[in-house]
């Protein structure tokens, strides 16, 4: 039997598409002339709207029959801004990483830069309070020396003896008997350690006292 009703229902998709020519999207809403093959499967896919929705919107009760030059109208998801504010938002953030990396490495690298600073003062800080003890130190045992044997290792005082005139016991304990230099040295420097820790305390009491 002729079916009026359908005739009529391809007559007007016919005259939809002629008028919008296949498919127009507006910003909200999309319509659509169901061309040869399609499926309201192959539609929701193509723009990303559920079978129900389209369904649902166009009054179509059997999803699985539509027919060719059917006119569809449906809203549409705003899929597109939402991508374009997904990635405005990804590259935001991958930009503020980068930044906040490049801030931390940055600071990281001034630390650095400040401690290899202080530690390089620290060390010539030391370097010079040991060389001006050392210096000190030297000063202090020559003039020792000079004033109690002012440099003469066979320099006598009764018991005492050398370049440091250490006594018979002090000899005992740190050598020194002998007449040569270095062994006479560094008996005096041992008695001074034991007895002053330093050189300079050392003098620092014989110039109290006048001995050591």
């Amino acid at each position: 039997m002729f079916n009026i009703k359908k005739t009529l229902t391809i007559a007007a998709g016919v005259a939809g598409a002629l008028a919008f020519g296949g498919a127009h999207a507006s910003a909200d809403t999309t319509d659509y002339v169901v061309q040869s093959g399609d499926t309201l499967n192959k539609i929701s896919a193509k723009y990303n709207v559920s079978v129900d929705k389209i369904a649902a919107q166009n009054n179509i009760s059997n999803v699985n029959w539509i027919v060719t030059g059917q006119h569809l109208s449906f809203a549409t998801d705003d899929t597109t801004s939402t991508q374009t504010a997904s990635t405005t938002t990804a590259a935001a953030d991958t930009s503020s990483t980068t930044q906040a990396a490049s801030t931390t490495s940055s600071t990281d690298n001034t630390a650095s830069t400040s401690t290899q600073t202080a530690s390089t003062t620290t060390a010539a800080t030391s370097s010079t309070t040991t060389s001006s003890s050392s210096s000190s130190e030297t000063a202090a045992l020559n003039a020792l020396i000079a004033r109690e044997s002012s440099g003469n290792v066979n320099a006598t005082n009764g018991q005492y003896y050398g370049l440091g005139q250490l006594s018979a016991q002090a000899r005992s304990i740190y050598g020194g008997n002998t007449a040569d230099y270095n062994d006479q040295l560094n008996a005096m420097k041992a008695y001074i350690a034991a007895c002053y820790g330093t050189a300079v305390n050392a003098l620092a009491h014989s110039n109290s006292t006048g001995w050591y």
